[in-house]
């Protein structure tokens, strides 16, 4: 989109914890990011630090990212045919702020086709989704599953854009756009 930005990993854990609820998980997750972020400093001058995560959950569990082409073939097994939420938590603190970082969680609903064994398993053999949560990608192969989806299409991908651009500037970084 034109934003400038820099990358900096967050190295902290993102197991589940016994007994917590996805919206918990989540809040935890992006906060933890924050922190680890903010404690690594930087030698650049930051407007503000955006960090974020996105899970998919169906019947209350959260689906991960898939271990294998076998786990990933569970995975999109498990939502092929139903409907499921994607959740997408970022926060945002401005540098020099003294209040606190402003933090959203979007929601989509997304429906899924039935789809046969035979076919999660050739999409699965792709790869594509070796490395995104629910083991699909919308903006790509996967989108073959999708149905139809309710809510921000963009946080499906990954990140809301619009919501995000729309607190940044709110904020007052968002610099010149676009």
């Amino acid at each position: 989109m034109g934003i400038e930005l820099r990358v900096s990993p967050a190295s902290i854990s993102e197991d589940v914890l016994p007994a917590e609820r996805p919206a918990d998980f989540l809040r935890r997750i992006v906060r933890s990011k924050l922190d680890a972020v903010l404690r690594q400093g930087s030698d650049m001058p930051r407007a503000a630090v955006l960090v974020a995560d996105t899970i998919v959950v169906i019947d209350g569990e959260i689906l991960g990212k898939p271990t294998d082409v076998e786990d990933n073939v569970r995975l999109v097994g498990r939502i092929a045919g139903r409907q499921h939420t994607v959740y997408t938590r970022y926060a945002i603190a401005v540098a020099g702020s003294e209040s606190s970082p402003h933090e959203r969680t979007v929601c989509t609903d997304v429906w899924m086709r039935a789809a046969s064994p035979d076919e999660l398993s050739r999409y699965a053999a792709t790869g594509e989704g070796a490395d995104k949560a629910g083991g699909y990608a919308l903006q790509g192969i996967g989108a073959f599953l999708v149905e139809r989806i309710a809510g921000s299409h963009s946080n499906v991908i990954g990140l809301p854009a619009c919501e995000v651009v729309s607190d940044l500037a709110s904020l007052g970084v968002l610099g010149p756009f676009p």
